[in-house]
């Protein structure tokens, strides 16, 4: 269940923010929520997405770093989401660098969100709308429930949905060259 503290915050509150925990927290419309603990099914996911991702990096030589939940994203004047997963360019880890809390003013080239029972809402319609505003080009929602993969593309200020299962072959904007099938991320 996800729990929220009462207070309002604001943007600036929000990035120096601490509880004395390790806990993560999201802003939504001035309100601190909690973000629960990742399932083992969805940290093994989100691990074979990482080496995914971290391997065709390296194989092309690519200038980008992988972030598996640990950059916030500024989506909103008083909201800030953290993904799953975004790949960010080496300007934006140089940007992070410097700042006490990891909270992006910019958007990543992609993010990915693996679908909870408890978060279906949120990823597949509250942050497909924030994700499209911040104008982020490829948004990957991973749905282990229906064992599906939707790739969001950025078209003109809204989302293009493709979606795949099964044997489908992945087809990646951010790394064309990717051979994976939608069955793979579900058979971790």
């Amino acid at each position: 269940m996800v729990q929220s503290l009462i207070k309002t915050y604001s943007f600036e509150d929000y990035l120096t923010f601490h509880d004395g925990t390790d806990n993560k927290y999201e802003l939504v419309n001035g309100e601190l929520i909690l973000m629960p603990t990742a399932s083992g099914f969805h940290a093994l996911i989100l691990i074979f997405i990482y080496d995914l991702f971290k391997e065709e990096i390296k194989r092309l030589n690519l200038d980008y770093k992988i972030m598996p939940g640990t950059v916030g994203i500024k989506t909103a004047e008083n909201k800030s989401r953290i993904p799953d997963l975004a790949v960010l360019s080496s300007f934006q880890c140089e940007e992070i660098r410097a700042m006490r809390t990891a909270v992006l003013d910019s958007a990543p080239p992609l993010v990915v969100e693996i679908v909870s029972n408890n978060n279906k809402q949120d990823d597949y319609r509250y942050k497909r709308s924030e994700y499209a505003v911040r104008e982020i080009p490829e948004y990957w929602i991973i749905d282990p429930e229906l064992a599906k993969v939707s790739i969001l593309l950025l078209e003109d200020g809204f989302y293009e949905v493709k979606e795949y299962q099964k044997n489908e072959q992945i087809k990646s904007v951010l790394f064309p060259e990717l051979i994976t099938q939608a069955q793979d991320f579900f058979a971790v």
